[in-house]
């Protein structure tokens, strides 16, 4: 495949994918978003991380809220 460079600005570019079908900007919007998450997920798990939880807290954490849900259904 051959590739050009072109340099415009962002007012240009978005008027160009405005002019587009709806097709495919809906395309571009797809491919926009799939390649944005990789990134977006990796701020997160970032910006969560911590050791001050282990395995066993948060097992115990989930242990307990299943219980809850379990005597909830029963009642």
């Amino acid at each position: 495949m051959d590739t050009i460079q072109l340099n415009i600005s962002k007012q240009q570019f978005v008027g160009l994918i405005q002019s587009m079908p709806e097709k495919d900007r809906l395309d571009i919007f797809d491919r926009l978003r799939k390649s944005l998450f990789v990134s977006r997920f990796n701020r997160l798990l970032k910006s969560t991380r911590t050791d001050e939880l282990s395995l066993e807290d948060i097992t115990g954490e989930v242990e307990a809220v299943r219980q809850a849900h379990y005597e909830e259904q029963k009642q």
